[in-house]
């Protein structure tokens, strides 16, 4: 397929309504969700669609209990220009293999090596993330 840069061009678009935004980003998961055995072809992946489709998913799941529209508008930016480089072929293999497949987060530190550092960053979430935390709903 050749690469035409204008063919998954969209507009930015600010979300008026939580409801709004929802639906923007269950377009942007079918996006990706149908383009996983076409990214999977394109750059020759020695894994399935429906791996890929497992870590798209779980990207995915990473920002669910993100509720400001505004923070929520800017993931989907993000993950729409992601989706248009990837199918345009405009990243190479080391960037999905290492970006879009590999898992994300930080390695697990032992209790030790929290105390040496002297805070316990797991149990903190900064107030200005817009991170509904899951146990206090």
């Amino acid at each position: 397929m050749s690469t035409i840069p204008a063919r998954l061009a969209r507009s930015a678009r600010v979300s008026t309504t939580p409801n709004a935004a929802r639906q923007r980003v269950i377009q942007l998961y079918r996006d990706w969700y149908r383009s996983a055995p076409e990214i999977c072809s394109i750059y020759a992946l020695n894994v399935t669609p429906t791996f890929v489709r497992h870590c798209i998913r779980a990207h995915f799941e990473e920002n669910r209990y993100v509720t400001d529209t505004r923070v929520i508008d800017v993931l989907l930016l993000k993950g729409r220009q992601e989706y248009q480089e990837t199918l345009n072929c405009w990243k190479q293999l080391d960037h999905i293999m290492g970006i879009l497949l590999a898992p994300r987060g930080r390695p697990q530190r032992t209790f030790l090596q929290k105390f040496y550092e002297g805070r316990d960053e797991d149990a903190v979430l900064p107030a200005a993330t817009g991170i509904v935390h899951p146990k206090a709903v």
